[in-house]
């Protein structure tokens, strides 16, 4: 079967992938679920790159899937191991030597306001489990871009367990100098609310060449829609060329 390997995006972990883990393994595909070094001050994209490289080691059959700033970490891995195809999930699209900081501008995101909101989020890391919680990271608020869809619950569950992200890899280039030929899928969230579908559809019809296929759901699919999210995945996987 099709391993699996699930990226996060910025500030996460493995736990905001547990649901849609359970939902592959319960289908009996191997899963890789990644932690990066995103509190580390000292890593940037080529040190959250090894750390999935590291996580992989002896598997094979590789689907990466990249949810949002991944899609800056999962090109870099697909120049170091084989890889059966890529998955960018409400991802960013790099292009060669654009620094994550200047992707905002560079692809004219719509609404700096939901940017601020997001970073506020993600910087207070794991200080939003003892209070003190930044508006952007209450579930269900007005400025909530990330779990609005979310069973209250669970919404408060993902939003304590955000991480503290370090800007280092914000501010280092991309270094590959193409897109890996590696079959590649773009799968956005209509009501994604940090990356809007018509801004997305532009940014993957710019940068991609391709046309986007779309599902149902704020920014976390893997928590609002595991079961759907893992059937389109076991759908890529078994068109993809071998």
């Amino acid at each position: 079967m099709t391993t699996f390997v699930l990226i996060p995006g910025a500030a996460c972990g493995s736990w905001h992938w547990h649901l849609l883990d359970a939902e592959l393994r319960a289908r009996g595909h191997d899963v890789v679920s990644v932690d990066l070094p995103c509190e580390d001050d000292t890593a940037g994209l080529e040190e959250y790159a090894d750390a999935v490289v590291a996580a992989v080691a002896g598997r094979r059959r590789l689907t990466l899937v990249a949810h949002s700033f991944a899609g800056f970490t999962a090109p870099l891995v697909c120049a170091r191991v084989p890889v059966d195809e890529l998955v960018l999930l409400a991802a960013m699209v790099p292009v060669p030597g654009e620094t994550p900081g200047e992707w905002w501008a560079a692809t004219q995101h719509p609404d700096s306001a939901v940017r601020r909101a997001g970073r506020a989020a993600q910087r207070a890391g794991a200080g939003t489990a003892q209070g003190g919680m930044p508006e952007s990271a209450v579930p269900g608020s007005a400025a909530d871009p990330f779990f609005q869809d979310l069973p209250p619950a669970l919404a408060a569950q993902a939003a304590v367990r955000w991480r503290r992200q370090s800007d280092t890899p914000a501010t280092q280039p991309w270094p590959i100098t193409s897109w890996p030929p590696v079959t590649t899928h773009f799968l956005l969230c209509r009501q994604d609310r940090l990356f809007p579908a018509p801004f997305l559809r532009a940014v993957v019809a710019d940068r991609l060449g391709t046309v986007p296929d779309e599902m149902e759901g704020g920014h976390f699919p893997m928590l609002s829609r595991p079961a759907e999210l893992a059937d389109r995945l076991e759908r890529y996987s078994r068109t993809a060329t071998r």
